[in-house]
């Protein structure tokens, strides 16, 4: 590091020059590669996915999506009975003026379940093709426009479903990611103007900016190679302000440390690279390895997400570890203006609390470890899945649609049907056995044209619920196994079919995931803390305060204890299954960050004095305030994450929100210092032959004052 450093501060204006550039290129091609995102969420190779793409192939729609709800709504004092004829017409309007959609209704069903039990309002499955480009645009408004034509004479149109229901009743679609980036970019401001009370508050801000450029910038070859999930923008622009804030963040307030105790300015750089500049590169190989192990998995776009996921820490390592000494080798003293606050001294508050924390270790371990676990057992109660329809929007069109067919006997279960594709001679025989499927409300086979092509059918079987979570979704399984007897039967489709496929192929790859990452995170910590004990329970509290904020998550969103208050969103009843997979993958790479930043400076302190509880005080007193600012600044990116579109984006944001300040509260500040000094010299322990194997010198339980390590620190 030291040699890097030299390295950068012999070139510093080339260094700077290199970091506009790809700064004006990452603004050139950002718009680019948003471009080239997809909404693609198949799982080629699961059973569902496969009888998805062959409907697709054989009927131009459906399959991979849930269907439209149009329905038609007669005046007062009429009946669709008198008006069967212009409703039917009205469908066949939808179907003949919209392009790649299939019509399910009373009159080519023969179905009266399609009408509500006032016997003025009657609907129709509209099932339509499913495009996975971010920029394609959803046919709801051409739906409803061929509806309205269409209509009879004084008749009011509705559109529904759980596509629809998702926007709420908002047709904006959120702030987007340039105004999240934006919110988040100001509450950022204001903690680091609180935390320097200088001008250098701005320089994590442009740090953060060229890093979230670069980002775009490697992002765009690896789409030529591959699809990549349109999420990813979303962690690129939020996760990569916050993370790339922090790491210089710490940087920074090292070299003001180091300069407060008197180095000259370009020594100043080198000591806090050293040190602070190790822990940044440790930390961000901590989070690569957490997004990077999604690659295990047999998901492209959960692949995709963990590899453009991973580039957001490279790049805010590479960035900070450059662009920031090389701007403060050369106009970091004038920048840090007016110095108000000085860095020569630990925290007096953040030393009191930790001697504090140490003369009542026992105390504060336990009743911390008691509230982690009473929050744990929330994450039992997960219900995997999606968001119900309930939660999804509580006005607009859409919901108000909802409201009617609901109130007039309509099933839920019409929202989320499943398909079952089957050869056209067998499929009456099908639809009568698959009705009598416990869960179901009826079976439906369509004379139109658009569900019997090239010797295929598709069966339309409706739950008596829709199925959201891994409890309801247990008639699709029951389906399942009802039409593997049946003749002419090639499989099943729809929204719970690839919720099953996805539980199967993701969740039955979490241990694999989950021992790849505990093992890859120990091997990293213990050759930075040259310790056996740290690691392990860095990696073990990791564990246990990922899983108080699932229960916390599902305590929130899936029961709505506090959904409705703050976001105006009626309990979720499930949490959407890809959501677990993306918060563990970031969560254990950030929340790794402090352990990181705290035990690297304790370890430092220890190494000067070899007295645990001074090195506890002491470390938490050099890393109290710094920890806290970034995980509030991470919090606030969260937060503008949160304002984005859809429910899911909403409960994900929120989940990383919780996970941020937990860990940076109750783990780091109580039961970090509280371990550490309950363990003592052991702490501080590695044998010659882990040393030998990890290539680092060995560590005893007992270090001597002389022995001066600046081996990682903060």
């Amino acid at each position: 590091m030291r040699r890097w450093a030299e390295f950068v501060l012999t070139h510093r204006r080339w260094v700077v020059s290199f970091w506009v550039l790809v700064a004006i290129v990452g603004a050139t091609v950002s718009g680019a590669v948003s471009e080239r995102l997809t909404y693609d969420y198949s799982l080629p190779g699961e059973p569902g996915s496969e009888t998805a793409e062959k409907i697709d192939a054989h009927l131009g729609n459906g399959g991979k999506n849930a269907p439209y709800l149009v329905s038609v709504t007669v005046a007062d004092g009429e009946t669709i009975d008198a008006k069967a004829a212009a409703v039917a017409e009205t469908f066949d309007t939808v179907a003949a003026e919209v392009p790649d959609v299939r019509v399910l209704d009373e009159a080519n069903t023969g179905d009266d379940a399609f009408r509500t039990k006032d016997g003025q309002t009657s609907y129709a499955m509209v099932f339509w093709r499913f495009d996975t480009s971010p920029a394609a645009e959803r046919p709801t408004e051409a739906i409803r426009a061929a509806a309205e034509s269409g209509k009879p004479a004084g008749s009011t149109v509705g559109v529904t479903g759980m596509d629809e229901l998702a926007t709420g009743a908002s047709e904006e679609g959120g702030a987007g990611v340039l105004a999240e980036t934006l919110i988040g970019g100001l509450g950022a401001l204001a903690v680091l103007a609180f935390v320097f009370a200088s001008m250098l508050a701005f320089l994590p801000l442009v740090v953060a900016a060229v890093s979230i450029l670069a980002t775009f910038v490697m992002l765009l070859p690896l789409t030529y190679l591959s699809d990549y999930s349109a999420l990813v923008q979303f962690l690129i622009a939020l996760v990569g302000l916050g993370v790339a804030i922090d790491y210089s963040l710490l940087l920074v307030t090292r070299w003001r440390e180091e300069r407060d105790h008197g180095l000259e300015n370009h020594d100043a750089v080198r000591a806090a690279m050293q040190s602070a500049g190790r822990s940044v590169m440790f930390s961000g190989l901590t989070v690569a390895i957490g997004l990077l192990s999604l690659v295990v998995l047999p998901v492209p776009f959960m692949r995709s997400v963990g590899i453009g996921g991973a580039l957001v820490p490279l790049a805010s390592v590479a960035t900070t570890l450059s662009l920031t000494p090389a701007i403060l080798a050369g106009i970091g003293p004038r920048v840090d203006w007016p110095k108000i606050r000085r860095e020569d001294r630990a925290s007096r508050a953040w030393q009191a609390w930790a001697a504090k924390v140490v003369r009542v270790r026992w105390v504060a371990a336990g009743v911390s470890m008691a509230v982690l676990l009473a929050l744990l057992i929330g994450l039992f109660g997960m219900k995997i899945g999606q968001s119900s329809s309930d939660s999804l929007a509580k006005s607009g069109p859409a919901y108000e649609t909802l409201q009617t067919l609901e109130d007039g006997g309509v099933t839920t279960g019409s929202l989320t049907p499943i398909e079952v594709l089957v050869a056209t001679d067998d499929a009456q025989a099908a639809a009568e056995e698959l009705a009598q499927v416990d869960g179901v409300d009826r079976a439906l086979v369509s004379t139109d044209e658009s569900s019997n092509r090239d010797g295929s059918s598709v069966v339309v079987v409706v739950p008596a619920e829709e199925t959201v979570n891994s409890k309801s979704v247990d008639v699709v399984e029951r389906v399942k196994d009802r039409s593997e007897g049946l003749p002419g039967v090639v499989g099943v489709a729809g929204v719970g079919a690839a919720q099953l496929d996805f539980m199967s192929a993701v969740y039955g790859n979490f241990p694999l995931m989950l021992a790849l990452i505990a093992m890859l995170t120990f091997v990293l910590l213990a050759r930075a803390f040259r310790s056996l004990l740290l690691p392990l329970k860095a990696v073990l509290l990791n564990l246990l305060s990922l899983g108080a904020t699932y229960g916390l998550t599902v305590l929130f969103w899936q029961y709505g204890l506090g959904s409705e208050a703050l976001f105006d969103i009626s309990e979720t009843g499930a949490i959407t299954f890809w959501i677990p997979l993306v918060v563990f993958a970031f969560l254990f790479g950030l929340s790794m960050d402090y352990e990181v930043f705290i035990l690297a400076r304790m370890r430092e302190e220890y190494d000067k004095t070899g007295d645990t509880d001074r090195a506890v005080i002491e470390g938490m007193g050099r890393t109290g305030r710094l920890v806290t600012s970034a995980a509030l600044i991470l919090f606030l990116a969260f937060a503008a994450l949160a304002s984005g579109p859809g429910t899911d984006l909403k409960v994900m944001a929120t989940a990383l929100g919780f996970g941020i300040l937990l860990d940076a509260t109750l783990i780091r500040a109580v039961l970090v210092p509280a371990t550490v000094s309950l363990f003592g010299k052991w702490n501080w322990y590695l044998p010659v032959w882990a040393a030998r194997l990890l290539r680092v010198p060995a560590s005893s339980s007992r270090a001597a004052p002389e022995q001066v390590d600046a081996h990682v620190g903060v």
